[in-house]
């Protein structure tokens, strides 16, 4: 859904439309949870190195390959979104991981400050997610690829 309510000062100049803060507010979003997204993916391979996180995720009781993929959609996902390429779609794959995160967290406490963290900041980031999965990219996003266009249904595209 679109408006286009134009707010006016008083001599009847138009200031932005709804629609344009709309748009800034979806890419302030986006963009902050795609940082957040890639920061983590890259401590995971530069600070924890990818054998220490396998080990993490192995102490969770997951297999490695569950530390694979997320490093993998933190990197990506990240990205997509930084970049504003299928937004919805990152976000919306980036969910699981998300999830993920405020399961291993749960435990903690729920300030983020608590020993090895709480679940707050998580559930933040699930809520960013999925404001980006149901609003799209925003401003300032390349959108899509044509070359990738065709196999996506048209819901995800934004």
């Amino acid at each position: 859904m679109q408006y286009h309510l134009q707010n006016k000062n008083t001599s009847g100049e138009k200031i932005m439309t709804q629609q344009n803060e709309l748009n800034y507010g979806a890419f302030i979003i986006r963009v902050s949870l795609g940082v957040v997204l890639l920061a983590h993916g890259l401590l995971k391979v530069f600070v924890f190195t990818i054998p220490g996180t396998v080990g993490y995720f192995d102490s969770l009781g997951l297999p490695a390959v569950a530390a694979y993929l997320v490093i993998f959609g933190e990197l990506v996902g990240g990205a997509a979104l930084v970049t504003g390429l299928y937004s919805r779609l990152a976000a919306a794959l980036s969910l699981p991981i998300l999830a993920g995160s405020v399961w291993a967290h749960a435990a903690n406490g729920w300030l983020f400050s608590a020993p090895n963290g709480g679940w707050e900041f998580p559930v933040l980031l699930v809520a960013l997610a999925v404001a980006v999965t149901v609003q799209g990219g925003g401003a300032f996003a390349l959108r899509k690829l044509p070359v990738v266009d065709g196999f996506l249904p048209t819901a995800l595209k934004a």
